[in-house]
């Protein structure tokens, strides 16, 4: 049984078709990388994945069931990292996942948090604002969400290498592979050439006039 499926997903956006009749299925341990240029779609498909947007057609599948019939299952078994960072720039590093924590019901303690922020070599800047840290440290800390819900069946995330030094895209490269052998599930745009060393699925949407 796939971990989430579609069937027949199209998606209109300003008048413009972005993409028709999409279908993919991503098992229990696969990597799907979705390819394609700007305006092609890959964002609008991740949101629509995620249950964000409604598409214009053709239904998104979480085990079999209809993700809007999911309830909190799903939202429970799913961590999504968009282009925005979903962080307070005049909260911690530690403040920030904090409540991040508490809004996604992710029981943690704050050992925990300063120990994956360690990971994330972010040591010594785990108290000071985010506003205050560099494009990549801030990154790092949104992208600390991983660490602290790993037990999720599905991660879709885009462009989660954005901004990361070489340093910071081995962490990150190492935690997929890591989360993939574990039998988690991913969903991954990135603009950057996508260089695993894990089977990967790819989807490449194109641009339509």
């Amino acid at each position: 049984m796939a971990v989430l499926s579609t069937q027949n997903l199209s998606v209109i956006k300003r008048d413009r078709l972005l993409f028709d009749q999409v279908n993919l299925s991503v098992d229990s341990g696969s990597l799907l990388y979705v390819k394609g240029p700007n305006g092609a779609g890959k964002t609008s498909l991740l949101r629509v994945l995620t249950g964000l947007v409604e598409p214009e057609s053709g239904i998104v599948f979480y085990q079999d069931k209809k993700i809007q019939k999911c309830g909190e299952d799903y939202a429970t078994n799913l961590v999504y990292f968009g282009h925005k960072l979903g962080v307070s720039g005049s909260l911690s590093a530690v403040e920030n996942l904090q409540y991040w924590c508490d809004s996604h019901q992710v029981k943690v303690d704050t050992n925990t948090i300063y120990q994956t922020l360690e990971k994330l070599n972010l040591v010594g800047l785990e108290d000071i604002p985010v506003a205050s840290l560099s494009a990549g440290q801030q990154r790092r800390t949104a992208l600390a969400r991983l660490w602290l819900k790993a037990d999720a069946k599905l991660w879709i995330l885009d462009e989660p290498f954005t901004a990361l030094d070489v340093q910071g895209i081995n962490v990150l490269s190492d935690k997929l592979i890591d989360y993939l052998s574990k039998g988690g599930a991913v969903i991954i745009t990135s603009h950057q050439l996508l260089e695993l060393d894990y089977p990967t699925q790819e989807l490449t949407l194109e641009y339509r006039i």
